[in-house]
């Protein structure tokens, strides 16, 4: 087994393409990785976790990718904190401008949230 992983190792270039990467990145990249350019799929802004925010995602119900999925358009319905937001799907914002994963988003350990400023 292992010499069949070395082999396959061999044949991939030392950095994978975005396509085969598990690792977060851009919307679209991370859609394309799955069949029907991610169609089903729940994705959510890896920066959710560390701002607190648990149980939220986006419900992807279509895509239209170019450039090997490196740009796009993404439509989903979305799930705020368990709550589902509206009934329609809508284009979902951020698809360059942040990192995106597979799933529902968490709370990084050890997470604090800030005190709340008093008011006089």
């Amino acid at each position: 087994m292992a010499s069949v992983q070395a082999a396959l190792r061999k044949l991939l270039p030392s950095q994978l393409p975005p396509s085969l990467s598990s690792l977060p990145g851009n919307l679209y990249e991370v859609l394309s990785r799955y069949p029907q350019d991610g169609v089903g799929q729940r994705v959510h802004q890896t920066r959710w976790g560390s701002k607190g925010i648990a149980g939220s995602y986006w419900e992807v119900t279509r895509t239209k990718l170019k450039c090997e999925g490196q740009h796009g358009k993404a439509w989903g319905v979305l799930v705020w904190k368990g709550k589902r937001i509206g009934d329609r799907d809508q284009k979902i914002p951020g698809g360059l401008k942040y990192r995106w994963a597979v799933g529902e988003s968490r709370v990084k350990p050890g997470f604090k949230p800030l005190p709340k400023p008093e008011s006089p």
